[in-house]
């Protein structure tokens, strides 16, 4: 029935990038794809870093059936550790989601180091940067507060209990605060991590637009691509219009996932690394009964 189908708001989304990304980027090559309604994938490659950038650029706020998940490695789903290739997740899960990558920092066990928030279930409470989101609310990037038996990410959450519907993945560091810089980007007391060009995942928002982006820059590979600092890609952010940014595991976790393949180059010799989990973009036509 046609008033079952979500409407295509907007018709499309603008497959032209904003000149303030070619002034930052300087691309020699643009592809962009329609990989749903309301969302687009491009890619990005410049000789200036060199750079390979791939985005994957989402009109969250207009529709009602494109939804955030978090994914998590087998092993963690009934509670232990462990690790798990983004493909692998993304397989289990099915051909709704549409795009994923990798997500938190671990530990060498495979415990993710950040807050946690699975389908509404609080698997790990901690005060680090990350984003949340929920049916009915725009994504939110900030420092969750957690007291006692509550965590606040936006909204308050019961620890114990959850609240069925939230989804969160922890970060670092947040790059991006109603558009300011968050502070020096760590680039004083973490050199090696934030001032030297590496292969980074990151997510970004921008409320007023109402679009929220995926992003993978290829790195230690030249000359295909060297990789970004944390200050350029928090330029390749406020190029894009987002004022809400937060960095995400890079080096050899970073990998950007498309219909169910690696689309990107990872690092590591062996090629996609094992992780703890992903942030996940994925078609729900139930979600839009859901909102109502």
């Amino acid at each position: 029935m046609p008033a079952c189908v979500p409407p295509d708001t907007p018709p499309r989304l603008d497959t032209r990038l904003p000149a303030a990304v070619f002034e930052i980027v300087q691309p020699d090559t643009v592809r962009t794809e329609r990989i749903a309604p309301g969302v687009l994938y491009r890619y990005l490659w410049s000789p200036l870093g060199p750079w390979a950038v791939h985005l994957v650029e989402s009109a969250l706020d207009q529709r009602c059936d494109v939804v955030l998940d978090v994914l998590q490695a087998e092993p963690r789903e009934t509670g232990g550790e462990g690790r798990e290739l983004v493909t692998s997740m993304v397989e289990r899960v099915g051909p709704a989601v549409l795009a994923a990558v990798n997500a938190d920092f671990f530990t060498p066990e495979g415990r993710t180091v950040g807050a946690e928030v699975v389908d509404g279930r609080v698997t790990a409470a901690r005060a680090r940067p990350a984003l949340a989101w929920k049916p009915g609310e725009p994504p939110w990037i900030g420092v969750p507060s957690v007291q006692g038996a509550w965590i606040d990410v936006g909204w308050p959450i019961s620890i114990e209990g959850g609240d069925g519907q939230t989804q969160a993945v922890g970060g670092f560091p947040e790059l991006l605060d109603q558009g300011e810089r968050v502070g020096d980007l760590e680039v004083r007391e973490r050199v090696a991590f934030a001032a030297s060009r590496q292969p980074r995942t990151a997510v970004a928002y921008a409320p007023e637009r109402g679009l929220l982006w995926l992003v993978v820059v290829d790195g230690r590979q030249p000359p295909h691509s060297n990789g970004m600092t944390l200050p350029e890609l928090a330029s390749l952010f406020e190029a894009l219009g987002a004022t809400e940014a937060l960095n995400l595991d890079g080096g050899g976790s970073s990998v950007m996932v498309l219909g169910g393949r690696a689309i990107n180059s990872p690092s590591d010799a062996d090629g996609e690394r094992a992780v703890v989990n992903a942030l996940a973009i994925r078609r729900d036509r139930a979600a839009c009964e859901a909102a109502k």
